[in-house]
């Protein structure tokens, strides 16, 4: 629906600003037809002050044209009146994140608990919806509103915006109802203008300050607002450096700073053909627009879709007041966590910089000092300091990642929220604070996110075969990673879409680069601290990162950095270790992770709370043995192809295809199967005591075989070749006559499941002996042996019965041959839509159902998976056409209703059938809640992804309680 204006709506305001403001202003004398600056009051000569001409504005500018944009509907709609559209912190608490942001809601809670926080006011996320809705315009009344907003800070803080004795200077940060750190946009210093920056200079005596302030607010102003690149304005810094021979900006002299400015604003003309705004309140709207926009950037979509978060929430922008930590060495400013936020461990860990603003922290553009270091700066502080944070974690009952700035000599806290935590921290922190009495078992286990803890699972560096370290940098991220060095995020992407694994070399990152690191196996900065940006989203990520590896010199141009004299190139093989900080030439070799106790007792309650049973895929010993020490209940799916396809047994299994009599290829089984028994003996008696799910054969035979292109053209060049061998040609044209025969033209849906067992009945004969010949032996030795039998995708009630009956007649031949009982079951793999729909005659002959979902998904979507996921289902999911890639997350309302129906259906003629679901769905979280909300038995998944079932299963009964306390969800369609 495009924007309309309404005609009978009062014309727009040519700004913010009240009509009468203060005391008139005087116009600036002429002489000999130059304009003079202002006499410099007394005690202030020296000082830099900026020349006004007779066209700079006193008062109000017109406000800039709307944007023309299209409308873009949020989802779900937002509501037809607004409420507030606004709240003075005062107003605002805890339980607002939704309509304030997470800021906005922390801001307004601690300045209702009394701690030191700027004053300010926070415009809700309902007025972001609404003004993508309008098509990117302001609501009706919100001009004024923010206008009144003004007015009250004003009167608080004694100061005057735009004005020109004790100007009040403001920051437009965004604040979404969860943490996106770096992914929106801020703006510092909002209110400077020359007359304002002379009256900062006369205000503070310090015109040095004044003029910094000036320039940041410029740069950040070009590069946030109007869309300019921050390369042009860092090499005027660098020039104005280099020129003054210094070791940083922070030795630039006031003049310096005011030239660097006057430049600054020469940049922005050139580039867009405009001058500089100088009216503050065209800046303050201009500044609300780019942090409403921010939430639409490409940064800010790409990080919500890693993390799964609705585009339709909006952002928040909070407008606050202005402190300052660059005024002098008893200024500064700093991030500081409650607990260390890769370990955990309960000490204050964070970084400080003196005489600095906000931006040089998190930007990484200048390295902090640890926060112990304030201690010895200014003990005073920093005892405040500690107390302010003991308070805020009491208060919230949660780690807290605290921002805070110093102002000649006084704390101010302008953020705190629950700190972003590596997997590892977040285990750590939630079991000691139930230890500590702060949170209950279940507040504990509803914290640590089931996805983030597969990170705990992830390799570290093997400690026997460690390398000469090239380099060391902060140790911000835990985990390990190796791949090959890129430079650009894009190329990093590229790269894994070739299924390349990279490490994403940068200078700092910024939240440009957010698609670079999703991409990337892990992150290596040469600048920046631990609450860098790099760090922070790197952590939230669960990605190894080093950060601050400043013996790197990096040259971007050339794509290498240096060392001590040694290159690294891209291309290059690279290894770096996130929890040592250490860094590696080469691909090191890994080793399993260590499960902390706490990271046990965590997996222990969530076992105490769950209903649903976590079996495990496992097709070896060694995978059977991995998911038994992760807490599997048993082995969900054994796929026997993955017997087949080991080196030494494919030769034996390509003859066994080529064969061309049932004779021919039971001799070729004979041989396969002492392989096969031992395969299973290893697997039965790694899980003795617990159920273990074999499914066999499934694929079809071609997949055995050479490609059909592949031999085309080896007996082209064979038969070319004058040369050649005859015997190796008639050989090649032997395996190409039979490759012709079983080439498929959708081999997906032809000869496989469980219709290879009926055409070649003798392949499922050899696998049924090999099965009970490994029980029945184990069963001699005394290990509890519990094997079940599964048919793969049977679709019609004959199918099931026909194999049932050839299961059960080999099985129980051998039985009777061993003389030795093994208690066995037969069920069979639901992945076909006609089985869901006639499961109830299956389940006479089924005595379980496993649905195999990704089989299953392809046929209920008609999605081929291995050419829809690098194909349409991208654009789908840019598109909004699927919400979740349904190979990834279970389709609740298609796939979700074929298996409800196979379910309840199978359940009327066998009620005691056991139902669970085998495909790698059974370790995403989503379809984990969705399975327990169905009412299976047990879900399967990976043994890396055991743990991840384990708590999700948990969750889904703590959320099933709460919403049964509270109100129910409601049900939203995929359609």
């Amino acid at each position: 629906m495009k924007s309309t204006k309404n005609k009978h709506a009062k014309p727009a305001k040519t700004a913010l600003k009240p009509a009468a403001r203060g005391k008139a202003m005087t116009k600036p004398a002429k002489t000999n037809g130059k304009v003079k600056g202002k006499a410099k009051p007394d005690g202030l000569a020296g000082l830099v002050l900026a020349e006004i001409g007779p066209d700079d504005p006193v008062r109000r500018l017109p406000l800039p044209p709307p944007r023309k944009a299209t409308s873009r509907k949020p989802e779900p709609p937002t509501k037809l009146h607004l409420g507030k559209l606004t709240y003075s912190f005062e107003e605002g608490g805890a339980d607002m994140r939704d309509l304030l942001g997470g800021k906005g809601a922390g801001l307004g809670e601690m300045t209702r608990i009394g701690l030191p926080v700027p004053p300010g006011f926070t415009v809700t996320t309902e007025v972001c919806r609404r003004y993508f809705e309008l098509g990117r315009q302001f609501p009706n009344g919100l001009e004024e509103e923010i206008h009144r907003r003004v007015a009250e800070l004003e009167r608080k803080t004694g100061k005057e915006f735009g004005g020109e004795v004790n100007p009040l200077l403001v920051s437009v940060r965004s604040g979404a109802r969860v943490s996106m750190p770096g992914m929106m946009d801020t703006v510092l210093n909002l209110g400077l203008n020359n007359r304002t920056c002379n009256a900062l200079v006369v205000l503070t005596k310090n015109d040095k300050f004044a003029w910094d302030a000036y320039r940041r607010f410029v740069q950040m102003f070009a590069t946030v607002v109007l869309g300019m690149k921050k390369e042009p304005f860092e090499e005027v810094l660098k020039r104005y450096v280099a020129k003054a021979r210094v070791p940083s900006e922070s030795d630039l002299t006031a003049l310096a700073f005011r030239n660097m400015t006057s430049e600054y604003k020469a940049l922005v003309r050139h580039y867009t053909k405009k001058d500089f705004p100088e009216d503050v309140f065209i800046q303050l709207r201009m500044a609300v627009e780019a942090v409403f926009n921010s939430w639409n950037s490409k940064r800010a979509i790409e990080y919500r879709k890693h993390s799964h978060y609705p585009d339709w929430w909006g952002t928040a922008v909070n407008v606050v007041t202005m402190v300052f930590g660059n005024m002098g060495t008893d200024s500064g400013t700093g991030v500081a966590f409650t607990r260390d936020p890769s370990t955990g461990q309960k000490k204050l860990y964070g970084e400080y910089l003196q005489n600095a603003q906000g931006e040089d922290v998190v930007s990484g553009s200048r390295t902090p000092v640890k926060i112990s270091e304030l201690e010895k700066q200014q003990p005073k502080i920093y005892k405040q300091f500690l107390d302010v944070a003991d308070k805020l974690e009491k208060h919230y009952r949660d780690m807290q990642d605290i921002e805070f700035t110093i102002e000649r000599g006084k704390l101010y806290i302008l953020q705190t929220r629950s700190g972003k935590r590596s997997a590892a921290a977040a285990v750590q922190v939630a079991a000691d604070m139930v230890k500590e009495r702060h949170i209950s078992r279940e507040e504990a286990l509803m914290r640590i996110e089931p996805a983030a803890i597969a990170a705990l699972l992830h390799v570290q560096i093997d400690e026997k075969h460690k390398a000469p370290i090239l380099v060391k940098g902060l140790n911000a991220a835990p985990g390990a990673a190796a791949g090959t060095v890129v430079f650009d995020p894009d190329d990093a992407v590229e790269m894994k879409r070739q299924n390349k694994k990279t490490i994403l070399v940068r200078p700092m990152t910024t939240p440009d680069d957010v698609h670079g690191m999703i991409a990337s196996e892990g992150i290596l900065t040469s600048q920046g601290g631990a609450t860098s940006h790099a760090a922070v989203v790197a952590r939230g990520m669960g990605k190894p990162a080093v950060v601050g590896a400043e013996n790197m010199l990096i040259d971007l141009r050339a794509r290498q950095f240096t060392v001590k004299g040694e290159v690294v190139k891209e291309g290059d093989e690279l290894t770096i270790d996130g929890t040592t900080g250490n860094v590696y030439r080469g691909m090191m070799q890994m080793a399993a992770a260590k499960l902390t106790p706490q990271f046990e007792h965590i997996l222990k309650w969530a076992d105490e709370y769950r209903r649903l049973g976590v079996y495990a895929n496992a097709d070896t010993p060694e995978d059977a043995k991995k998911a038994r020490d992760f807490g599997a209940e048993g082995i969900g799916l054994c796929r026997t192809e993955h017997m087949f396809m080991e080196q030494e047994r494919l030769p034996v299994v390509q003859e066994m295809i080529m064969a061309e009599t049932p004779d021919s290829r039971r001799k070729c089984l004979e041989q396969l199967l002492p392989m096969q028994r031992e395969d299973f003996r290893g697997i039965l008696r790694a899980m003795k005591g617990l159920p273990v799910t074999i499914r066999l054969l499934d694929p079809p035979l071609h997949e055995f075989l050479p490609s059909l292109e592949d031999l085309l053209v080896e007996v082209t060049e064979l038969r070319l070749n004058p040369k050649a061998d005859p015997a190796d040609l008639s050989a090649k044209e032997r395996v190409l006559r039979r490759v012709r025969v079983l080439h498929e033209e959708n081999p997906m849906l032809g000869l496989r499941v469980c219709r290879l067992g009926i055409v070649f009945p003798e392949i499922y004969q050899m696998q049924v002996r090999a099965i009970m010949e490994a029980a029945t032996e184990l069963k001699k030795e005394r290990v509890d042996v519990r094997p079940l039998i599964m048919i793969p995708g049977v679709g019609t009630v004959t199918e099931m019965k026909a194999l049932r009956d050839l299961v059960t007649a080999e099985a129980e031949r051998i039985i009777k041959a061993a003389g030795s009982r093994v208690n066995y079951q037969v069920g069979t793999m639901i992945e076909m839509p006609r089985a869901c729909m006639v499961a109830h005659r299956i389940a006479e002959h089924a005595e379980f159902f496993s649905f195999g979902t990704n089989d299953l998904t392809q046929l209920v979507f008609g999605y081929s998976r291995d050419d829809a996921e690098g194909s349409f289902i991208p654009v789908y999911l840019e598109k909004k056409i699927l919400r979740e890639d349904p190979f990834q997350v279970i389709d609740q309302d298609g796939v979700g209703e074929f298996m409800r129906m196979a379910m309840e259906r199978g359940r009327t003629s066998r009620p005691e059938i056991k139902i669970g679901i085998c495909g790698e769905h059974g370790g995403d979280p989503t379809s984990v809640e969705f399975c327990h909300k169905l009412g299976l038995d047990y879900v399967s998944c990976s043994p890396f992804r055991v743990p991840v079932a384990r708590l999700a299963a948990a969750q889904s009964v703590l959320k099933e309680r709460a919403a049964e306390a509270a109100a129910g969800s409601k049900k939203v369609d995929q359609d």
